[in-house]
């Protein structure tokens, strides 16, 4: 690879690794994780997971620090998505009078 290929791709690397840090920061200082996707953030996990491997098995040292970073913080907000999402309490599931549910 040139020179110029490798700052290309640790610029790139560095940018979308970074992309994730406010909003890692901002659910863990408020604890707020109502606009974010458990599905979503598990998906994208994956990928990033598999980019890991690809980077890995290529030995590209951008591709795996980034993702390996990003993975991590990933991982933290669906974590904390998890732990502090909306809980459905037992009286929301149970019918009404009029039969339906709480839902």
């Amino acid at each position: 690879m040139s020179l110029w290929t490798d700052v290309i791709g640790t610029l790139a690397a560095t940018l979308t690794t970074i992309s994730f840090v406010p909003q890692a920061w901002l659910t863990w200082r408020t604890r707020d994780v109502a606009g974010i996707s458990p599905g979503m953030y598990a998906l994208f996990a994956l990928g990033v997971a598999l980019w890991l491997v690809y980077g890995i098995l290529l030995r590209a040292w951008p591709i795996i620090v980034a993702n390996a970073i990003t993975l991590t913080l990933a991982l933290l907000i669906l974590t904390m998505r998890l732990r502090y999402g909306p809980r459905r309490s037992a009286a929301h599931d149970r019918p009404s009078p009029s039969g339906r549910t709480g839902r």
